[in-house]
């Protein structure tokens, strides 16, 4: 199972960033579960919202609604999960971290509060990455 934060789905559905292949192609395989709380859901329709991801959105063609389609059809949704041991500097990337605890996921994210937190999330069985290695 793999959680994935704000910017790793942005770089996956809007910005076809050249690190998301491997990420891309385990997902379309089905190696791996993508699994995301109603909370991610909204929080990734405001961030499309923002003025500064509007004129992304026009450049790779895309709509909001494109990317939220995308998402729905790629993610299982599930409960949030209760508060994880591991508590973040940033309230808004707890959310992340609980799910990824309490599935004992893969969480892929570039926040910095969170990369921070990979020694002390690895004995509670979460991984936590940057990216997906090349051989997913």
């Amino acid at each position: 199972m793999i959680v994935l934060d704000t910017n790793i789905v942005l770089d996956l559905l809007v910005f076809d960033d050249p690190a998301t292949p491997p990420l891309r192609d385990a997902l379309d395989s089905r190696q791996l579960q993508w699994i995301a709380t109603p909370s991610m859901r909204e929080e990734l329709a405001r961030v499309l919202a923002y003025p500064h991801i509007a004129p992304r959105l026009v450049y790779y063609r895309l709509s909001a609604h494109d990317v939220l389609a995308a998402f729905d059809q790629q993610v299982q949704i599930v409960d949030a999960a209760p508060r994880a041991a591991c508590v973040c500097k940033d309230p808004d990337d707890q959310k992340f971290i609980d799910l990824a605890q309490a599935h004992r996921a893969v969480l892929l994210s570039k926040d910095h509060a969170v990369l921070r937190l990979k020694k002390r999330l690895a004995p509670l069985g979460v991984l936590v990455q940057r990216a997906m290695p090349a051989a997913a």
